[in-house]
């Protein structure tokens, strides 16, 4: 049966609740540049790639978002090089959630941002 829904991923929604204080983090981990003038909330776009955004969400500017993070990771992010990646993400101060894992087909660790969500970061 053939469906009206594409087999693609837009946007990916992160529940934030200080929405500049998110921005900065997904920007430095990424390595992205953004415009603090920009960011203005309900919500911020950050740019990935062609097919898939990140919208990070602080909700209505006259509630408080209570945030709820999931024991597992919410996505994950690609990388070439894990070494590299883990690193990095020890260097730049942020909270790493677990080692390295490595198998014979991909590798991965995870991170947490600043409400706590968990971000893998992955080889495969």
């Amino acid at each position: 049966m053939s469906s009206p829904i594409k087999n693609q991923i837009n946007t990916i929604f992160v529940h934030v609740s200080d929405l500049s204080k998110s921005v900065e983090w997904y920007a430095r981990l990424l390595g992205e540049t953004y415009e603090p003038s920009e960011v203005s909330e309900p919500v911020f776009k950050m740019k990935i790639n062609h097919h898939t955004g990140l919208t990070l969400d602080a909700g209505p500017k006259v509630e408080k978002k209570i945030i709820n993070p999931s024991l597992y990771p919410l996505f994950n992010f690609h990388t070439d090089n894990i070494h590299d990646s883990y690193e990095f993400v020890k260097d730049i101060g942020y909270q790493i959630d677990s080692e390295i894992v490595e198998f014979d087909d991909f590798s991965f660790f995870t991170i947490k941002d600043p409400n706590q969500h968990i971000i893998m970061i992955c080889t495969g």
